[in-house]
């Protein structure tokens, strides 16, 4: 079990709750990331997991609730403001989010060259030791049209890595992957965590991907936290949601066909 008193908070959510036109999106959201960890967000789609993310990195405010980051209160903050605390995270989209016109090396240097003031040459360097990292050393010149969807996913990675950050957030690194892809971004997501002592927070619904990465787990369920706990912890839970989505059963609590079944209702009246 991963031992967390004496772990550094990176990343704190408290009562936070998100309304869009009277629809509570998130509901009472508590947590806490701590440093050096691999963090997992699960949960079905529609449960919250992408608008939770989108507030810890301080893209959409909440309704009421706080979010710290880095030991920075960024409920409030103003975007400029902002701009100083994201340039120690890096941020892994799930559509990889290249620039078709530029290729491979100029998509990993984009940070560096809007955020530091290198010189050229040294940001060559260090696009190269990013993109070895990721296994794509020699791909600098190459189109994004050129790569396919799993080396476009570890360019966004080396994207992501380029300032040195001291969180990387992932949203869905392994959605419409093949099972091997999807098995090297997992390796990838371990490796450099620990080889650049990074704290990672994942956002998936890929249980496989859960089990292999995590340290600590969050299921999610209609806006809300059902269970924190290690990937131990949560195969044991006792919870008949966190059982049922784990286990990918049709039959339990969570259900799939509501709306079809309250329609059909309806017309039986």
């Amino acid at each position: 079990m991963l031992q967390t008193d004496d772990k550094e908070v990176v990343v704190e959510v408290t009562d936070l709750v998100k309304e869009f036109a009277g629809r509570r999106v998130l509901n009472g959201i508590n947590m806490k990331i701590y440093r050096g960890e691999t963090f997992v967000i699960m949960g079905g789609s529609g449960c919250g997991k992408s608008t939770l993310l989108r507030h810890v990195i301080g893209n959409i405010k909440p309704t009421s609730g706080r979010v710290k980051l880095l030991g920075t209160d960024i409920t409030d903050l103003v975007e400029e403001q902002l701009d100083d605390v994201r340039k120690k995270i890096g941020m892994s989209f799930q559509s990889s989010a290249l620039f078709d016109s530029m290729n491979v090396g100029e998509n990993v240097s984009l940070p560096l060259r809007e955020h530091t003031k290198l010189d050229k040459t040294v940001i060559d360097i260090m696009v190269k030791m990013k993109l070895e990292l990721v296994g794509l050393r020699g791909f600098e010149n190459l189109m994004p049209s050129e790569i396919s969807g799993g080396m476009k996913k570890r360019v966004g990675l080396a994207r992501a890595i380029a300032m040195d950050p001291q969180i990387i957030f992932y949203d869905e690194p392994t959605a419409g992957l093949d099972p091997i892809m999807s098995a090297v971004i997992d390796k990838l997501i371990i490796d450099l965590s620990k080889k650049l002592s990074i704290t990672s927070v994942v956002v998936t619904h890929d249980m496989k991907s859960v089990m292999t990465i995590a340290d600590r787990i969050a299921m999610l369920y209609e806006g809300r936290v059902l269970e924190i706990g290690t990937p131990v912890e949560i195969k044991r839970s006792k919870n008949e949601i966190v059982q049922q989505f784990i286990n990918g059963s049709f039959d339990g609590p969570i259900k799939f066909f509501q709306e079809k079944d309250d329609y059909l209702e309806q017309l039986t009246k």
